[in-house]
């Protein structure tokens, strides 16, 4: 289920770059920590996007929702690894 999410957030956000100058404006005109941000961390780069919407800075209660995304990445990453882990043949004889 994360893996769809993320997928999603990945979309998004190259959609949102490839039709508005969001992206670029949050960024400042820089295109690798956008990439960088697609492959790794989707829901935090989308988030930070959002955040800088209005004046291109972001506050105090943006870093909230940029923390809770960036939690929201750790715990999809996490969940594909755990995922991953439960088809290995033989894995719980790895627990001793």
């Amino acid at each position: 289920m994360g893996w769809r999410l993320a997928l999603f957030a990945r979309g998004a956000l190259a959609f949102i770059w490839l039709i508005t100058p969001f992206v670029t404006r949050a960024f400042h005109r820089d295109w690798i920590v956008p990439l960088l941000g697609i492959i790794f961390l989707p829901f935090t780069t989308l988030v930070f996007v959002f955040a800088t919407l209005d004046d291109g800075s972001v506050g105090e209660w943006e870093w909230l929702w940029i923390a809770l995304a960036l939690l929201l990445d750790l715990i999809a990453h996490n969940s594909s690894a755990t995922s991953y882990l439960h088809r290995i043949p033989g894995r719980e004889l790895l627990r001793e």
